[in-house]
């Protein structure tokens, strides 16, 4: 693989005054670790090359695209499998993350897992949320993950998934959501007001909506953008009034919703900008 040995560690807060959780990205071609065990469960994710880690007195070889999981305060080490190196991605979840959706703990058989639409859809929030962490969309992502990583793989009994009043609740949420666009409300916080767990809020609103409660927050936030920028509006302007981070922010998900960027959009409906 070559390259440079990095290590770079980021914070995702999981809404105001809620739970945190650290992500690292890593990429190694001769390092290895020494015996050592985290306080929190370790979900990994092998992005390339090949790694051999030493766990509960066997070794697990993960591949590109396989899952790793493993137990909090269990010893284990780390290190390239070949010459080439190995990179992976990380992050280290409380227990109570893994939960929200189970009935029991989770307990990992297995350390390997071979599940490529979860790896994926770990590898991809874990990247994103690295480089524009928002508080909603992380709320919204992770614990959902982490869920659907301990209702699958793990011995946990998974909770009902029926919902009463689900549409009635989600339509709560997204109006609540739309008030509060600048700054909203965490999902702890949100659940704790219906009287549901956060598992049960994301349930009834992706069931709902079609999508998690981030994402529809962002395309409101879009709607509302694109009415300020038809008005002459500079995008930094108006990143900030419709409650996106800054004018990256907006241009991310403006893009991903309308196909271009704000800049662009504003010069095509605005000509004299």
């Amino acid at each position: 693989m070559g390259g440079r040995e990095q290590a770079v560690w980021t914070r995702a807060s999981l809404g105001r005054g809620g739970t945190s959780l650290d992500l690292l990205t890593a990429r190694f071609d001769r390092h290895r670790y020494a015996p050592h065990a985290h306080a929190e469960f370790t979900v990994g994710v092998c992005v390339a090359g090949a790694e051999v880690i030493d766990y509960r007195g066997g070794r697990i070889r993960p591949v590109p695209g396989s899952i790793v999981v493993l137990a909090p305060g269990e010893a284990h080490t780390g290190g390239p499998a070949a010459c080439e190196g190995y990179a992976y991605r990380a992050m280290y979840p409380d227990a109570s993350l893994l939960t929200e959706g189970t009935l029991t703990p989770p307990h990992f058989r297995e350390p390997l897992l071979d599940d490529p639409e979860l790896a994926a859809a770990l590898r991809t929030a874990h990247t994103e949320l690295s480089v524009c962490p928002d508080l909603l969309e992380a709320e919204s992502r992770l614990p959902w993950l982490l869920t659907a990583l301990a209702r699958r793989h793990s011995t946990a009994r998974p909770v009902s998934d029926t919902i009463p009043g689900a549409g009635h609740l989600a339509l709560a949420v997204r109006d609540r959501l739309a008030d509060e666009l600048r700054c909203p409300p965490s999902l702890a916080e949100l659940a704790a007001d219906l009287g549901l767990s956060r598992y049960q809020l994301l349930r009834a609103f992706r069931t709902t909506m079609g999508m998690p409660p981030y994402a529809w927050l962002a395309q409101h936030r879009v709607d509302r953008a694109r009415a300020l920028l038809e008005t002459g509006r500079r995008p930094a302007e108006v990143a900030g009034l419709v409650g996106f981070a800054d004018q990256a922010h907006l241009t991310r998900w403006f893009r991903r919703v309308l196909g271009v960027t704000p800049a662009a959009y504003r010069t095509s409906v605005f000509p004299a900008a």
